[in-house]
């Protein structure tokens, strides 16, 4: 099968070795040598939402962002749940794509992994919704208790976890 275009992959967490990072390498891993894979890595340069600064010219960041968001032929997040919700990184991220077109129809797999992530999974499929999102149906994926299912170099210990990846990233790139 030829793939055509890119992936841009955006982790909620903002620490560079969690396992969030660790799941996006490991999809990377699966991407055929056709598609460009980008790990998006300046989420925290994102400034605080303000509508005021959504003009015309919004922060340059955002403009860059959304400009990745744009072109990329799908998007795939994965993130940790924090304190029973999205972690406020992605979330102000987010809040910044509601009045461009960045995501409408932009074909998004959708990985949540944390201690619990339910709720940040569930947070998010309404969020992305809101944002016209095309969430690909069996490319969504919520994996509780990560911390038990890969080391910290990012190897998989559970073998249905890995196989579940690969099902989900196996479906989105069909969709794509």
């Amino acid at each position: 099968m030829n793939y055509k275009g890119s992936i841009f992959a955006i982790s909620g967490s903002l620490r560079s070795g969690s396992s969030n990072h660790n799941i996006l390498r490991f999809l990377n891993k699966l991407v055929p040598a056709d598609i460009s894979y980008y790990i998006y890595d300046r989420l925290a340069e994102i400034p605080p939402f303000d509508p005021g600064m959504d003009h015309e010219h919004p922060p340059e960041a955002v403009v860059e962002l959304r400009n990745f968001m744009k072109n990329a032929s799908g998007i795939v997040i994965c993130t940790p749940e924090y304190a029973f919700g999205v972690p406020g990184q992605l979330k102000n991220m987010l809040d910044w794509m509601v009045s461009s077109s960045s995501l409408v129809d932009k074909p998004v797999a959708l990985i949540t992994a944390s201690s619990v992530g339910s709720h940040a999974h569930a947070a998010l499929l309404l969020t992305l919704g809101a944002l016209s999102a095309k969430m690909i149906d069996g490319a969504t994926l919520l994996i509780p208790f990560i911390k038990s299912k890969i080391d910290t170099d990012g190897n998989f210990t559970d073998e249905e976890t890995e196989k579940a990846l690969r099902e989900v990233m196996k479906v989105f790139l069909k969709a794509i």
